[in-house]
């Protein structure tokens, strides 16, 4: 069973998922160095007076990455926020660089005024920093041998199979997931990034990578190699189905911004425009998130 909390209708609960990260080995023109502070007062009134906001990302493919070959911060989560703030009379969208553990302590620290990495919404982080409304939902999934030869489907399976090691990216909702299904933490290895996870997978050394469905698509793409990613789900827990949602967080602070943000996202959901957006970077219309809200992710 389902269930929604903070909602009129069934209530249901919600998590959602979130990326791992690294730093980043490039940055091109468009990146800022993730020393700087970017001042104090209102911050919407700042960004558009400035003509460019700064934002985190952890340089994660397909959420928010810097692109090789051209330098460019890029990525479902960084394209959608350009398109949103152009909309706002900003006009320039510059990225700083993290690892995916420091994005909320880089927000709340002033180094930038947006995490645009595809962070899943959360409680725990919900009581730390705003969060829009979510952008997409998130299924998880597990990268695997082709043929699936461990049989693995789910977290329990893994817990029930003392044989399986599992790759997970620290900080990450499917890192709280294997634990909360008994994943002994002897059968866990964690990962900076996306790609140590995958080589971890390639060189024999796990069974399975743990990671949305997005995620995983993305870098089977983009890799290649003997694997299949395995049948998407929203995991459950004590019972319940828990789905996923990932939206951008600011500073509790900044209510104008993120009330004018929400604004033009409900806007681009209405027109079509989402879809067109993310799509390019593997997002399909199973991943379109409706009318949920940040609100009833954080409550879940």
């Amino acid at each position: 069973m389902t269930t929604i909390r903070g909602s009129g209708m069934d209530r249901r609960r919600f998590l959602a998922r979130t990326g791992g990260a690294a730093v980043a080995a490039l940055m091109g023109p468009t990146l800022l160095s993730g020393c700087s502070r970017v001042g104090t007062g209102n911050t919407f009134d700042r960004v558009r007076e400035q003509g460019y906001i700064n934002v985190g990302f952890a340089n994660e493919a397909p959420y928010g990455y810097t692109d090789l070959a051209t330098g460019k911060l890029t990525g479902e989560s960084p394209e959608l926020a350009r398109a949103i703030f152009a909309e706002l009379g900003v006009d320039d969208l510059r990225g700083v660089p993290v690892s995916f553990d420091g994005l909320i302590p880089g927000l709340i620290g002033g180094q930038f005024d947006m995490v645009a990495a595809g962070m899943a919404i959360v409680p725990d982080r919900c009581r730390q920093v705003a969060f829009t409304n979510p952008d997409y939902l998130s299924r998880t999934a597990f990268l695997v041998p082709e043929g699936n030869p461990a049989g693995i489907e789910n977290f329990s399976s893994i817990a029930e199979n003392p044989d399986i090691t599992l790759a997970v990216m620290n900080a990450t909702v499917e890192q709280q997931m294997a634990a909360q299904a008994g994943v002994p933490t002897a059968q866990v290895q964690t990962a900076p990034d996306t790609p140590s996870a995958y080589e971890l997978l390639e060189t024999g050394r796990i069974d399975a990578v743990a990671l949305t469905a997005i995620s995983l698509r993305w870098i089977l793409k983009t890799r290649g190699g003997p694997f299949e990613v395995t049948e998407a789900f929203f995991p459950v827990v004590d019972g319940q189905e828990v789905i996923g949602g990932g939206g951008y967080a600011l500073r509790q602070e900044d209510t104008d911004m993120l009330a004018a943000f929400n604004e033009k996202l409900e806007e681009f959901k209405e027109s079509g425009r989402l879809l067109e957006i993310i799509e390019p970077f593997g997002f399909s219309e199973d991943e379109l998130p409706g009318d949920l809200t940040a609100q009833q992710l954080c409550s879940a």
